[in-house]
C-alpha cells in the first residue's frame, strides 16, 4: 500500500527560535511536529535559528522603514510564498492575511494599545489593526486557538462572529528540565550563591520585566509583614528590569536586606526548585509561563486575574488569585496565607500534580489531530 503524502504545513512567524514568549511556544510546537512524517513543515520566517533539518524554511522580507510598513510587509511577503506554494494548511501565529489556521498569541492590537498600554494609537498600531482585521475576516479561516481563557474573552468582544471557532490551546510545559536535578542541591547552591539564610522562605519572582509583572507590589507587600514573618522571607528576583529603583523602593521600605537581584538567570529550573513560593501579580500577561514552570517545581502561586495562566489556578489550592488592581494589603495577605509552611507544602503539591498533564507532547498530539482534520475536511 502506497502511503498518503504527507501535509504540507505553512507556520507563519518573523522570528522563528529566537527569545520571546511567542517565538518560544512556536519553537516548541514546530520542532516537535517536524519530526512527525506525516507532516511537511515549512516556516515563513524573516530571521531563524535552525534546529530540526526537516524543516524548510522561506525567507520572508519585512521593511524596516518607515515603521509601519513593517507588519505590512511581513503580511504581504508572506502571502507571496503562499500563493507560490501549495500548502495545505497555513498556521500563522503572527497577523497576516490569509490564515487558514490562526494561533492567538496576545489580544486584539487595538485593546493592547488603548487598555493595555493605555496609548493612542499610532500609524503603526492601526497598520496592524488593518491586518488582523482582514485576517479574522478572510474566507479561508477555518480555526482560531487563542493560549489562554482571558485571550479568548479579550478576542470575542472585538470579534464576536468567530465564537463557534474559537478553541482554547495552552502552550506545554518542558517537565524535561527538571529531570536529574535534586530539590535539596538546588535549594542549597541557589541560596549559598546569593547569600541567602537557607531557613529563610524564599519568594521567587521572575520577569523581563519589573514594572508590568509589578515587582514593586511584591515588595511592598514583603514590607507589610508583621516583622516576625519578614524576618523569615527573602524576595529572590530573577530577570531584567530597572534594578536601581526597586532597591531604592525596597530600601525606603527598610527591607533591603530582604530582596536579592540574581539577573537574567539560565537556566532557570534550580531556581524554582529553590524557592518555596512564586509570585508575577502581573498587570497584564496573556499566558505566563513561568506561572506553569513554578507550579511544574512544587511552587504556590500568587498571580492576579489578568494573568491568563490563571487557567490552571484554583484559589486557595494552588496559591492565589489577586483582582486586576490589588492593594498592598491584598498582596500582604497573600503571602500571609503561605507563611505556614505545612499549608504551603500542600498548596505546593497540588500545583505539581495539576500541571503534570500539560506537557509539550499533549500540547503537539492536540495540534497534529487538527491538522489531520483540516486535511480531510473533518475538523470542526
Amino acid at each position: 500500500m502506497t502511503p498518503s503524502p504527507p501535509i504540507r504545513i505553512a507556520v507563519a512567524i518573523p522570528k522563528y527560535g529566537l527569545v520571546g514568549g511567542a517565538e518560544g511556544f512556536v519553537f516548541e510546537l514546530t520542532e516537535r511536529l517536524a519530526e512527525n512524517r506525516a507532516f511537511e513543515i515549512h516556516v515563513l520566517a524573516n530571521r531563524w535559528r535552525r534546529q530540526n533539518r526537516r524543516i524548510v524554511f522561506h525567507k520572508v522580507p519585512i521593511l524596516p522603514f518607515p515603521r509601519w510598513i513593517k507588519p505590512v510587509s511581513y503580511a504581504f511577503f508572506a502571502d507571496r510564498v503562499i500563493r507560490r506554494q501549495r500548502f495545505h494548511i497555513v498556521h500563522s501565529h503572527e497577523r497576516i492575511f490569509r490564515p487558514d489556521l490562526f494561533t492567538f498569541h496576545g489580544i486584539p492590537h487595538r485593546t493592547w494599545v488603548q487598555k493595555a498600554r493605555r496609548k493612542t494609537m499610532s500609524l503603526f498600531d492601526h497598520a496592524t489593526a488593518w491586518i488582523e482585521k482582514k485576517g479574522m475576516g478572510c474566507q479561508t479561516l477555518q480555526q482560531i486557538l487563542p493560549v489562554s481563557g482571558l485571550v479568548k474573552d479579550e478576542l470575542l468582544t472585538v470579534y464576536p462572529k468567530v465564537a463557534s471557532r474559537v478553541t482554547v490551546h495552552h502552550p506545554g510545559i518542558s517537565v524535561g528540565q527538571f529531570m536529574g536535578l535534586n530539590k535539596t542541591v538546588c535549594r542549597a547552591d541557589v541560596v549559598k550563591r546569593h547569600g541567602i539564610d537557607p531557613s529563610n522562605i524564599v519568594i521567587l519572582f521572575v520577569g523581563m520585566n519589573f514594572e508590568i509583572k509589578r515587582l514593586g507590589l511584591v515588595i511592598r507587600g514583603i514590607a507589610g509583614l508583621p516583622e516576625a514573618m519578614k524576618s523569615r522571607v527573602t524576595l529572590l528576583v530573577a530577570g531584567k528590569g530597572d534594578e536601581r529603583r526597586y532597591r531604592k523602593l525596597a530600601a525606603t521600605l527598610g527591607i533591603d536586606r530582604r530582596v536579592v537581584f540574581a539577573g537574567v538567570v539560565d537556566p532557570m529550573a534550580p531556581y524554582y526548585l529553590a524557592g518555596d513560593i512564586f509570585a508575577m501579580p502581573s498587570y497584564f500577561d496573556t499566558f505566563g509561563l513561568a506561572v506553569l514552570e513554578a507550579m511544574a517545581a512544587g511552587l504556590p502561586v500568587i498571580i492576579t486575574n489578568r494573568v491568563g495562566a490563571r487557567d490552571f489556578v484554583t484559589p486557595g489550592v494552588h496559591g492565589c488569585i489577586l483582582p486586576e488592581s490589588p492593594s498592598d494589603a491584598a498582596m500582604t495577605d497573600a503571602l500571609m496565607g503561605l507563611m505556614d509552611d505545612g499549608h504551603r507544602c500542600r498548596t505546593g503539591e497540588n500545583a505539581q500534580n495539576a500541571i503534570r498533564e500539560y506537557t509539550w507532547e499533549k500540547a503537539v498530539s492536540r495540534i497534529a489531530d487538527l491538522y489531520i482534520k483540516m486535511a480531510r475536511g473533518t475538523a470542526p
